[in-house]
């Protein structure tokens, strides 16, 4: 007969499949509470929710009663709307009375010396420990990472590496052919792949990358867990100029608005290269000069301790 060969799925399959729907349900449960006690706080009718999000009363209405199937986007409007973020409105924790959330909000706007020191009083394992001896600096092209790198290592009698490089050697293929073939998002792998590595293997060394790796929250992250970490910076003009001084006109050729977007770029990566442990501007400076205070940088982190 036909329905005895229906097909039927697996208990332990029918099991996961409740679990998955129950699940589900009580995020949405978990959402529309949170939506409504934030509309409550703010004391903000239905309508009023409704007029500032763009989204039907009878759709709030229906989140707020758990039986609402919000997508992402009409979810971040409501959040702007309740002028919360939505994380606040899925995370567990409730952004009004939770230390925790609290707790992220201050370390996020606090600067470098004070994460590490929340961090050391955290971590079952000292912060340096992590680190080694291992040095990275970080900034824009031009800032002198590599030449400074390379005489700092030299001073320290410690080998010196370019991230690029250890990319390029990866894929058996120069820098422009890796973002040809692989595009952005495939360098970007490679580059943490390439920075796993480098940890793995050098406990201590000076090691220089390319200034886009602020970019990627997960990379820069680690980058600043494991090394003590330098932000060498320098004008728009000294970065450009520099650049173009080691034959390279690509920043300015066809583009006269290179100026701009490079001090764009500047301003908008601020305040992660920002993260880094010190800040050696080098405006201005000779090589000699700005090594000389490099070292002192490097003797004040008690590196070598």
């Amino acid at each position: 007969m036909a329905g005895q060969n229906r097909p039927t799925l697996p208990e332990n399959s029918k099991d996961a499949a409740g679990r998955s729907v129950s699940t589900f349900l009580d995020l949405v449960s978990h959402l529309g509470a949170r939506v409504r006690k934030a509309r409550q706080i703010k004391r903000m009718s239905r309508r009023e929710l409704s007029e500032k999000s763009g989204i039907s009363t009878r759709y709030l209405a229906q989140l707020e009663a758990g039986e609402g199937n919000i997508s992402i986007g009409l979810l971040q409007r409501v959040a702007q709307a309740l002028d919360y973020r939505i994380e606040w409105l899925i995370a567990e924790n409730e952004p009004w009375d939770s230390e925790t959330l609290r707790v992220v909000e201050l370390f996020q706007r606090a600067d470098r010396s004070v994460k590490d020191t929340v961090l050391r009083k955290l971590s079952s394992e000292p912060l340096d420990s992590h680190r080694a001896h291992r040095i990275c600096f970080i900034g824009l092209r031009g800032a002198g990472k590599s030449t400074l790198g390379a005489l700092a290592a030299d001073t320290l009698r410690l080998p010196f590496v370019e991230l690029t490089r250890v990319i390029e050697d990866m894929a058996g293929m120069p820098l422009q052919d890796i973002m040809a073939f692989f595009g952005h998002e495939g360098y970007r792998k490679l580059e943490s792949q390439a920075l796993d590595r480098t940890i793995e293997s050098n406990e201590r060394m000076v090691l220089a990358v390319a200034g886009g790796i602020v970019a990627e929250p997960a990379t820069y992250s680690k980058l600043l867990d494991r090394f003590h970490t330098i932000w060498l910076r320098a004008s728009p003009q000294e970065h450009m100029d520099r650049v173009r001084a080691q034959g390279d006109e690509r920043p300015m050729a066809g583009n006269p608005a290179a100026m701009d977007q490079l001090k764009s770029i500047l301003a908008n990566r601020e305040a992660l290269y920002a993260q880094a442990s010190a800040l050696l501007d080098t405006s201005g400076r000779s090589v000699d000069s700005s090594l000389q205070e490099v070292q002192a940088v490097i003797k004040e982190m008690k590196f070598l301790d």
